[in-house]
């Protein structure tokens, strides 16, 4: 696409020099008009008689009259804006009507005139605008316009830049998609023309990221186009700070190091049982860490039995990585001590800095780290595990049960809540990390890292935040192309509207805006912490599926009922079994139980009708994944059923059938142990719940299509 960028510089510029933050409506449109973003037609009137005479030339229809004034933002609030006026004693009358309405409002405010609009109606009212996220950046928002988007808030948002594809997405993803098809005899819209505003927006903000918020609303969108009839801009008059960005080279170097250390140096370690400094140091040595461990204590001699350093430039050899268990008023010197030895990474237990308030010692702690060319892991944290090293670099209890999970959390309290649930269910862990306040290294530098390891298969993270939101992104994409990435973002309420309800400030302010850009970026949504370590769990062991086609196989209706329910509510579609295979499946079931899907065995079939009818289920290539639905009973008792599925679906494994299979286990107490045996077998299957064993299948699924693998 071509565009006039000069004339839009030239229109900011302009704003600029008079330390205006927001443009005028003809501004506006000059802006619109630049980037191809269709404008009715329209001019500016600074008299009566002006008006009486843009009002013919734009055909003597109605008309809308707007205040034009860079001090008045909010134009229908000061009873500025008045529309469907007709005939030249109306336009008269509207003119001085709607200056005096400003005066009142602001007795102060700058008046340049009144933009005379011609009417727009018909179709339907969407708006399109991008907005300036504090984590993100320039976001785009699409979604039902006018009075419309401050009630329903049917809005959806993406990164910017998007494309044309990604803008077509945006038209599917409110719930009110169906209007701009036409309903009830209504007329469709022109998508391809609606999804060109959206792009045309999105290339302007981005190449003008001075623009903090820009509105199109309403937009008139029909089978013809699409309109925007009024235009909001506000522009930054200070230029904005850059977020300081690591390249993947450097970030996968020092995450490498960190992760892999040769040599580990523990500051502030102790003899002193129940301290920190004791914790790290034995964690590390009974943990079997295989490299050099150096401690450092100027009062002792020794530690553990090692030999302790009165200084970090005391270690002999190289150190990779430094762990502090120090208070935080000694951190700072420390850290700058750890640079001058020229080691990359510190690991920073402490607390007392911006979680309690002190954020200069944070600022601090930043600065002298970034001039000695440290990376800072926290601080405030519980420290990290890497079981392929076996490295327990923490004050917590050590875990060594290795695995393809890696799991991460900003919080120790959910950290510790990780550490549980690993232990109970045996997961298989590759790393267990605590990022704390984020000071420095966060989410996207372990993606980084987490994306090329081949320890890890699937990366959990709990965040309350992020820093960097688009770097965030651009790791989740390159990993999730790959590995499934699970995200539990803490802190689903309203972040707090920074403008009136209607503007796209206020919409992005939603959680909303995290929910779509990590869709966005291919990462799994987990809303619970239970689903978030239950979907690090099941997802490796889950096989990919090859299509979209499900099959329930179940000895319950009722559980038939509930699993359709769950896969519903996941996303996930129900074959419609074609009449050859429902024959196929009606040969092993009894006369009064049912085939289509759920395939309804009834529960008081005997082990063979469970093998005979899951075996086909997986030999047949027209199913992509099997849900299975027990029911307890004697004719075929929980473990003769969990021992019957694992040996079927090992031995279509061993054929090169290799299809996710999750059951639902309902019983007595021993459906307990068959679930677990299930699990242990490659089968996600889990007791007394409908619900978990669909909701894991449907976020490998969610993962499946974002990776382009369906």
């Amino acid at each position: 696409m071509v565009y006039d960028k000069q004339a839009v510089r030239e229109v900011l510029d302009k704003a600029k020099a008079v330390g205006r933050e927001a443009l005028t409506a003809p501004e506006g449109r000059l802006v619109c008009e630049a980037y191809g973003i269709p404008t009715p037609g329209e001019g500016l009137a600074t008299t009566a008689d002006e008006a009486v005479k843009l009002a013919e030339d734009l055909g003597g229809g109605p008309v809308a009259m707007k205040i034009v004034s860079p001090d008045i933002l909010h134009k229908t609030e000061a009873g500025g804006v008045l529309v469907g006026v007709h005939g030249a004693d109306a336009v008269r009358d509207g003119y001085e009507k709607i200056l005096a309405n400003a005066q009142a409002y602001k007795s102060d405010a700058s008046v340049h005139g009144v933009q005379v609009q011609q009417m727009l109606s018909g179709g339907q009212e969407v708006i399109i605008g991008a907005t300036t996220d504090q984590s993100f950046g320039k976001v785009v928002v699409f979604g039902l316009g006018g009075v419309l988007v401050e009630v329903l808030k049917d809005v959806t948002f993406r990164l910017a830049p998007v494309d044309a594809g990604e803008a077509r997405s945006m038209l599917d993803g409110i719930a009110a998609a169906e209007l701009l098809r036409g309903v009830r005899g209504g007329e469709a819209v022109d998508e391809d023309k609606l999804a060109d505003v959206i792009v045309r927006l999105s290339d302007l903000v981005t190449d003008f990221p001075e623009i903090r918020e820009l509105d199109l609303n309403p937009v008139f969108a029909d089978a013809k186009g699409a309109v925007a009839a009024d235009v909001r801009i506000l522009v930054e008059t200070e230029p904005q700070p850059e977020r300081p960005r690591y390249t993947h080279e450097q970030m996968l170097e020092v995450m490498t190091r960190l992760m892999h250390p040769r040599a580990v140096a523990v500051i502030g370690a102790s003899n002193e049982a129940g301290k920190i400094g004791n914790s790290v140091m034995k964690n590390l040595i009974n943990g079997g860490y295989a490299g050099e461990i150096y401690p450092i204590n100027p009062k002792s001699d020794e530690v553990l039995g090692r030999k302790a350093y009165a200084r970090v430039a005391d270690i002999p050899g190289e150190v990779d990585v430094a762990v502090f268990a120090i208070p935080a008023k000694f951190v700072v010197g420390a850290v700058r001590e750890v640079g001058e030895k020229g080691i990359p990474a510190a690991v920073l237990i402490p607390s007392g800095f911006a979680e309690t308030g002190n954020h200069e010692l944070q600022e601090e702690l930043v600065a002298t780290a970034r001039e000695a060319g440290v990376r800072l892991l926290g601080p405030n944290i519980y420290g990290y595990y890497y079981t392929p090293e076996n490295l327990c670099a923490t004050f917590c209890t050590p875990y060594d049960v290795r695995g393809g999970v890696a799991l991460t959390s900003q919080s120790g309290g959910i950290g510790m809540a990780i550490l549980g649930f690993s232990r109970t269910t045996r997961t298989g862990v590759s790393a267990i990390v605590g990022l704390g306040n984020k000071a420095d290294i966060d989410e996207d530098d372990l993606l980084t890292f987490f994306a090329e390891d081949p320890n890890t298969k699937c990366i959990a993270m709990h965040l309350e935040d992020l820093k960097d939101g688009r770097a965030f992104v651009e790791a989740a994409r390159q990993t999730t192309k790959r590995k499934p990435v699970v995200v539990l973002k803490a802190g689903r309420t309203a972040l707090g509207a920074r403008a009136a309800n209607s503007h796209t400030g206020a919409l992005a302010g939603d959680d909303k805006v995290y929910d779509d850009i990590l869709r966005q970026a291919g990462v799994v949504r987990a809303y619970s912490l239970n689903d978030m370590l239950e979907f690090a769990r099941g997802l490796p062991v889950l096989p990919t599926p090859k299509g979209e086609n499900v099959v329930i196989i179940t000895g319950a209706g009722g559980s038939g009922v509930l699993l359709s329910d769950a896969c519903d509510a996941n996303g996930l579609s129900l074959m419609d079994i074609p009449p050859d295979l429902d024959k196929a499946f009606k040969a092993f079931i009894p006369p009064f139980g049912a085939a289509g899907n759920p395939i309804d065995i009834t529960g008081g079939e005997p082990p063979s009708t469970y093998e005979a009818t899951i075996k086909l289920g997986l030999e047949d290539p027209r199913i992509h994944a099997l849900i299975l639905g027990y029911w307890h009973t004697i004719v075929t008792p929980p473990m003769v059923f969990a021992e019957l599925v694992a040996k079927v679906v090992g031995e279509a494994r061993a054929a090169g059938i290799d299809k996710p299979v999750v059951a639902s286990l309902a019983g007595d107490t021993e459906v307990e142990q068959a679930s677990e045996y299930l699990y242990d077998n490659g089968v996600v299957a889990y007791p007394y719940t409908t619900e978990k064993p669909v909701a894991v299948l449907g976020a490998k699924y969610r993962w499946a299509r974002a990776a382009g693998l369906l």
